[in-house]
């Protein structure tokens, strides 16, 4: 079945049901019950419309026909998944929350997109509302469950596209160099083409027809989880088995007992479970293939050795969705290379220089995409919400620009090189470093900051803070306290992969002759200040809490975290 004739994903739920009934849409493993204080065990496809009915009921009252979003904090529990399903059947957009954010990142979330209701786990609904009121918004905030509120009446706002699939079904936050992040509108007809590009894969990723059983740690509130996971599973009758996030030393269990014939991962993971010590039941599995990105050069082929499954890797962007998705799901896949395939007939390519120029094969350059045929948007985002600009930006002259360095060999496959901004990316968060230096400059303490990224075996990169603080740098003793507490700031303002993982301290920091920082001249400082050890090391702080700040941890200085204690923290 091709799930984008249903039009829409509540559409395509609904159908499923009816194709699928008792077969389990959603399982919820022992392990992530107990993490989480929810049931274990499975919910069908049956069940999951008739709840999802039942919520649609509930919501009726919300929807006047006009665009609108409501933001979802509920995390990768099958409340997200249902409320988002019943949104969408009465065409109101859902705005997943991350979890890990903190006030400034959910205040300024809960103001742009002009939710009109935030619906939030029970313990974070206290959270939320003090973050409401801290901005001055009139967004009430409620559990599942709880009677709704009445919304004001509105008028003027337009009204909705007369195709269900061009109505905009979810809002997903994607991180800007500008340091704010930046809202993605994707429609209905994006999610309904990723269902069945997965679907038509073929290769190493083909589907089984019986149904496919697919383990994702990834959030919902980003497009893997959200997009890629939930939309091949229903377009196939397959079950979900989300988990709250990755846990090293219960993954393979879980993968054991829920049965899951397909992984999706990202490159971290890889790296974190070869570190475990062998365990004689880890290749007990059913798994056919991993499906992700960024998997570790020097990790591909022990992974797929040790474990007994390929991962396959492929590239696309929030942006992009599937219609300029590549993958390397058949052989020769290049593995070590960072090799993600060859474009679909379906996708046009183009590798520029600085000068826009076609790069030579096997020179890097950035990628430039765009869907084949008369409509170059077709299946893209709509668009960044309230930001024109940059979404023409991205579109100059016709392409997509990524903003991804990438090589074209001899055969036509496409290798990845680096990231063309200055973006951290670290464990497959995506993290501005001038949004982690405005948080920084807002302490007491701090008279300028600079943030890069520095490479980190484990989780592709690690954030590095150069701070030039009030008063002088002064002594050692010193320079570890103000660095942890400057960590401690950021961890209950950031979500904390983004605090930073090592501190220094500077009397200036290099700056360019307008007087803006020097990001080339201050990535070779942190290289050199790190190889010396001339840093505070604070990567033991980054921990995922929820009180980040309420915890005793004090940072391990001036030297690295033996990997024993790099897989146990590791997210």
């Amino acid at each position: 079945m091709s799930i984008a004739a249903s039009g829409t994903v509540a559409r395509g739920l609904e159908e499923a049901s009816r194709r699928h009934g008792e077969k389990p849409f959603l399982r919820i493993t022992r392990d992530t019950a107990e993490r989480t204080g929810i049931e274990p065990g499975d919910l069908s496809y049956a069940q999951a419309w008739d709840r999802t009915q039942a919520l649609i009921n509930e919501f009726e009252s919300l929807a006047d026909g006009a665009p609108q979003r409501v933001a979802l904090l509920l995390e990768n529990r099958p409340e997200m998944f249902l409320h988002w399903l019943a949104l969408n059947a009465l065409g109101i957009s859902a705005a997943p929350l991350n979890p890990a954010w903190r006030s400034a990142e959910l205040g300024y979330a809960l103001a742009h997109s002009e939710a009109r209701l935030v619906i939030a786990l029970p313990e974070r609904v206290d959270e939320l509302q003090a973050v409401v009121r801290q901005e001055g918004l009139n967004v009430p905030v409620c559990a599942p469950g709880e009677e709704l509120p009445r919304l004001r009446s509105r008028s003027g706002v337009g009204r909705q596209p007369e195709d269900a699939a061009d109505r905009e079904c979810a809002l997903l936050y994607t991180s800007g160099t500008t340091g704010k992040p930046k809202g993605c509108m994707l429609g209905n007809r994006y999610f309904t083409i990723i269902g069945d590009w997965y679907t038509a894969l073929g290769g190493l990723c083909a589907l089984d027809k019986a149904g496919d059983c697919l383990i994702t740690p990834l959030p919902m509130h980003h497009m893997n989880a959200m997009a890629c996971s939930t939309m091949v599973m229903l377009a196939n009758g397959g079950c979900i088995v989300p988990l709250d996030r990755f846990h090293p030393h219960s993954w393979w269990r879980e993968v054991r007992e829920s049965g899951a014939t397909i992984v999706h991962y990202l490159g971290v993971m890889p790296a974190i479970l070869l570190k475990l010590e062998e365990d004689p039941l880890e290749r007990r599995h059913s798994v056919r293939f991993g499906f992700g990105a960024g998997v570790g050069s020097r990790q591909h082929v022990p992974f797929e050795e040790r474990f007994g499954f390929p991962l396959v890797e492929a590239w696309a962007m929030t942006e992009t969705g599937a219609s300029a998705a590549m993958i390397a799901n058949h052989e020769p896949r290049k593995r070590g290379t960072a090799c993600f395939g060859r474009p679909l007939p379906a996708v046009d390519v183009r590798i520029v220089d600085d000068e826009a120029k076609e790069a030579p094969a096997d020179q890097p350059g950035e990628m430039w995409v765009r869907h084949a045929g008369s409509d170059p948007r077709l299946g893209f985002f709509s668009g960044y919400f309230k930001n024109a600009a940059a979404t023409e930006a991205a579109w100059e002259g016709g392409w997509f620009h990524t903003g991804d360095i990438v090589a074209r060999d001899a055969d036509g496959d496409m290798h990845f090189i680096d990231r063309k901004s200055n973006m951290i990316r670290r464990s497959g968060e995506n993290i501005a470093a001038v949004e982690v230096e405005g948080i920084l400059a807002g302490h007491d303490a701090v008279a300028e900051a600079g943030v890069v990224a520095v490479p980190d075996e484990i989780r592709g990169d690690e954030v590095f803070a150069c701070i030039r603080p009030k008063g002088g740098s002064g002594e050692a003793g010193e320079a570890e306290s103000l660095a942890e507490t400057l960590v401690r700031y950021c961890l209950t303002r950031l979500a904390y992969f983004k605090a930073p993982g090592y501190v220094t301290f500077v009397d200036d920091l290099p700056h360019t002759t307008t007087e803006k920082l020097d990001r080339a001249a201050l990535k070779s400082l942190a290289a050199e200040l790190r190889e010396r050890g001339d840093c505070v090391d604070t990567r033991a702080m980054k921990r995922p809490s929820p009180n980040p700040a309420s915890e005793g941890v004090s940072p391990s200085t001036k030297a690295s975290l033996p990997p024993s204690q790099v897989a146990s923290r590791a997210t």
